[in-house]
């Protein structure tokens, strides 16, 4: 059972994430070019935390997460509505970067600023203790959840069942993100649509229940 209070101290946490600057005042190298807006979902009803890597430029706009082309893909792999999807109660969201962290020369997103998983994950984690599931989309998110040795990103996912049963606290299914940029590494790993997201969709469900 929860503290009666983390409720109330992760609303306050959540007001302090919403307010940060700190990859503006104090940068670990350049600072972010532009306002933050931090994007998080907390939840203190939630069993499942999705943790993705860093908002994108729609998102930024819109400060929903995954308000975009990859969030359509990334609910039809969860198997849940839109509704479903953004309903608090059910399902929280943070990212391993708050905000979104500009672009490359070649106009692909910047990793997740290194500010903002040190600054807040463990304290944001802390306050979640009823999680029960980590959908980790991509590199940066298994970094941090997962850890261990460095692997690839095709090397963590078709490990997600021995991830998945040997997780200690909520159990781990590792994505990789759901970009349409992805479509051919899906292509090239059948596995994935045939083993992993049936598996996954059953997992969601029992703790949307």
């Amino acid at each position: 059972m929860l503290r009666p209070d983390y409720a109330e101290e992760l609303e306050r946490l959540a007001a302090r994430i919403r307010a940060c600057r700190i990859c503006v005042d104090s940068p670990i190298g350049r600072p972010l070019p532009h306002e933050p807006r931090p994007v998080v979902i907390p939840s203190s009803t939630a069993r499942i935390l999705i943790a993705g890597q860093a908002p994108g430029t729609k998102v930024h706009l819109s400060g929903k997460p995954f308000s975009d082309a990859s969030g359509m893909r990334l609910r039809d792999w969860l198997g849940v509505t839109e509704a479903t999807f953004y309903d608090a109660r059910r399902i929280a969201m943070a990212g391993m970067g708050f905000c979104f962290p500009g672009q490359d020369a070649k106009g692909g997103d910047l990793p997740p600023r290194r500010e903002c998983a040190p600054a807040w994950r463990a304290q944001l984690l802390s306050l979640m203790p009823q999680v029960e599931l980590v959908v980790a989309v991509g590199l940066y998110a298994q970094a941090w959840h997962i850890g261990g040795p460095a692997r690839s990103l095709t090397e963590t996912v078709k490990s997600w069942q021995g991830i998945f049963e040997g997780s200690n606290g909520p159990k781990i299914i590792p994505l990789p993100h759901p970009s349409w940029r992805n479509t051919g590494w899906i292509r090239k790993n059948p596995w994935f649509e045939t083993d992993l997201l049936p598996r996954l969709k059953t997992e969601i469900a029992l703790r949307l229940a």
